[in-house]
């Protein structure tokens, strides 16, 4: 299984983006996509997850500051195997390299995997 992450470029302050990731191989069924986002000098943190059921995670970004809620938006294509992250109100904070997720099996296992997406980087400028 293989991500191929786009969407990604510079925004100034209040400006929006919109990240897609799109999945390929064959033989298997996702159990979860999402976002991931590392700021230079900083863990990675999660942004956003939704399930093959449609839950949807938003992360706990400690930074009350830079929450993600009520700005960014995910959402997810299982028929297409792509999971898109909508985010409106750019905060410089919110420049990072943004990984897409996958979680996933192979058809009539139960163990699960996880693959990650090469990164595509976001800048938001003041």
């Amino acid at each position: 299984v293989q991500l191929q992450a786009s969407g990604g470029g510079s925004v100034q302050a209040g400006g929006s983006l919109r990240l897609s990731c799109v999945a390929s191989g064959s033989g298997f069924s996702i159990n979860a996509m999402g976002w991931y986002r590392q700021a230079p000098g900083k863990q990675r943190e999660s942004v956003a997850e939704v399930t093959s059921g449609g839950i949807i995670k938003y992360g706990e970004i400690t930074n009350p500051a830079v929450s993600v809620q009520g700005r960014f938006f995910i959402s997810a294509d299982y028929t297409k195997k792509s999971v898109y992250l909508q985010m409106n109100s750019l905060k410089p904070e919110d420049t990072a390299v943004y990984f897409c997720n996958i979680k996933w099996r192979y058809y009539g296992r139960t163990y699960e995997r996880e693959n990650w997406g090469q990164g595509t980087e976001v800048t938001v400028s003041s």
